[in-house]
Parts: structure tokens; sequence; C-alpha cells
């Protein structure tokens, strides 16, 4: 009979705004045979189109998290692949990398490759990389999600540290030692790290499945997605989303999304996380033909009022 081959597999993990696609799209050119499953929270995804490698298998879940609302969702994806994968005699990739929902608990994901027998045989977990921004000290005071991500970790990835203060990274590098002691560490500046460190993992996974894993309490995560039909400036937009996200600074947890500024040839990538809206990144490849602008807010609790307040100041300038 013959041996079953498991193919490699990468989690890549971090809180909303950590910075992972960021991370992700300086590591895909090292490894560009590799197949990609990312989880979004909310229904409008917006990650596949700022991976700037788009020649790669992109499978994509969205509507929820891979610890609660779409967790059983991710093994028909990963025995699809790998059926792809057995059918072709020139293998399609060498490896799968999983990016998780920045709200997500990822310790479903990892006892999903290790206690199903089916997935156990033909994928080999390599580890586990997640990333924390330098910027969030009040980050595992706040969301348990963000603490799960850490101490399941093989490497952790400290982003954001061009924008924080010595103060602050030392800080965030002593909380990462307290749950991750036993982990890689290593700082990256716009996501930049040497890519050889990120799939050298000196060590067996650091997971190890539990016997009775307690339930995944309920998250306090919401989603709010808005499509753009009307062209806007990023001049106007920027005077809109600085001003939600200084008002609701504290609910407003994330955002991201696509815009298509009529003074612009290509779309925007814009980002705000931690309330402050970064600068805006030219996307090179055009994500659509519609023209049609999406923005993802997720916020903690929910934010009826965020959605309206936005509808109203979009209405006012439009």
């Amino acid at each position: 009979m013959k041996a079953i081959q498991p193919i490699p597999v990468i989690v890549i993990s971090g809180f909303l705004g950590s910075g992972k696609t960021t991370l992700l799209n300086h590591l895909l050119p090292h490894v560009p045979r590799s197949a990609l499953i990312i989880n979004e929270f909310g229904a409008t995804p917006i990650d596949q189109d700022l991976i700037r490698q788009q020649n790669i298998a992109i499978s994509t879940l969205v509507g929820g998290c891979l610890c609660c609302q779409v967790r059983d969702a991710l093994t028909p994806v990963l025995r699809n692949l790998r059926m792809a994968w057995e059918a072709k005699e020139e293998k399609p990739f060498d490896r799968i990398i999983i990016e998780t929902s920045g709200v997500a608990n990822p310790e479903p994901v990892l006892e999903s490759l290790f206690n199903q027998r089916w997935l156990k045989e033909r994928y080999s977990l390599q580890g586990m990389i997640t990333t924390v921004s330098a910027t969030q000290n009040d980050l595992f005071e706040r969301f348990p999600e963000a603490v799960a991500q850490v101490a399941w970790a093989d490497t952790v990835v400290l982003t954001h540290t061009d924008m924080a203060s010595m103060s602050q990274i030392k800080t965030v590098q002593q909380q990462i030692q307290q749950l991750a002691p036993s982990a890689l560490k290593m700082n990256a500046i716009h996501g930049a790290v040497l890519p050889s460190l990120l799939t050298l993992f000196k060590d067996a996974p650091h997971y190890v499945p539990q016997a009775h894993t307690a339930p995944i309490p309920e998250h306090p995560f919401h989603s709010i997605s808005l499509q753009l039909e009307k062209s806007l400036t990023y001049q106007k937009l920027h005077t809109i989303l600085t001003d939600l996200m200084s008002r609701y600074a504290k609910q407003l947890v994330r955002l991201k999304g696509i815009v298509y500024d009529p003074q612009q040839a290509n779309p925007l990538i814009i980002q705000g996380a931690n309330g402050v809206l970064y600068p805006p990144v030219v996307l090179s490849v055009q994500a659509s033909n519609n023209s049609i602008g999406r923005l993802v807010f997720i916020t903690e609790g929910r934010a009826d009022a965020l959605a309206e307040d936005l509808m109203g100041q979009l209405r006012l300038h439009t």
C-alpha cells in the first residue's frame, strides 16, 4: 500500500489590524507554490483582493470565524483541496496556508488538523505564526481571542514597530514573553521580515490537542459591510472616516476596504485600527471592473448608530 504523503500546513493568526495580510504578501513570493485559505469576519470579502500574488489558489470563508460560525466549513475545503491535489500528476501546490479571521480563536483550526483522522493523515501542521501590533498595549486585557492567538503560536511577529514608542514595544514584548515563552519572536517593519525565518519552526508545533476542549464563548464582535456605488474622492472619505474613528474609537476595532477615487487610475486600499486611519495604498491589480467600493467595519458590540452616522455623512458628500 502506497504511503500517504501529507501536505504541509502553516496557520497565520493575529488580531484585527495586526498586519496578517501584509506579512502574507511578503511571505508568498518566497513560497509561491502555496494554496491559501482566507477566513474573513463579515459578509463582504476584502482580503483576497489585497493578496498581490494573484496566481495562487485562494479559498475564502466569509460570514464568521473559523472558531465559531464557519468552523465546520474548513474541513470540506481541506478535503476538496486534497482531492484536487491527488487528482493531478503534477501537483498544483506544495503547501497550504490558512489565514484566520482577526477575531478567531485559532484552537478549533488546530484541533481539526490534529483530531480529525482523515485530515491528520493527509496534512501536517508545520506551525502557527501570530502577528501582534506594537501599538495595542491593552490588547490582551480586552480580548481573550488575542491571548489564545499568542499562546498557541510557534512564531510571534511584532508588527508596527515603526509606529510605536520604545515604551510601547517593550510592554508588548513582555506580554508576549509571558504568554508564549517558547515561541520564536521577531520584529517586522511594514510587514517585512526575513521570509526564511517565518517558515523555520524550531520545534514540533506548540499546540497540544486537549482531551476535552471547552466550548468557545460567543464573542462580542459585529461587522458592517457597505458598498460605495457612487464615487467619492479620498479626501472627502478621509474626513468622514477620521471623524468616525475618533468618535467611535472604543467601539470601532477595525476598518478595511477598497475604494475608487475618480482622481486615481487604480483603486485604493483603506485600512484602520486602534483609532488610527492608515495612509491609503494604491492597489496595483484592479480589484474588479465595476468600480463599486467596499468598506467593512468590525465593532465590539452592535454599532447601529455608527452605521446610520456613516450613511448620513455619505449622503451629504455624494
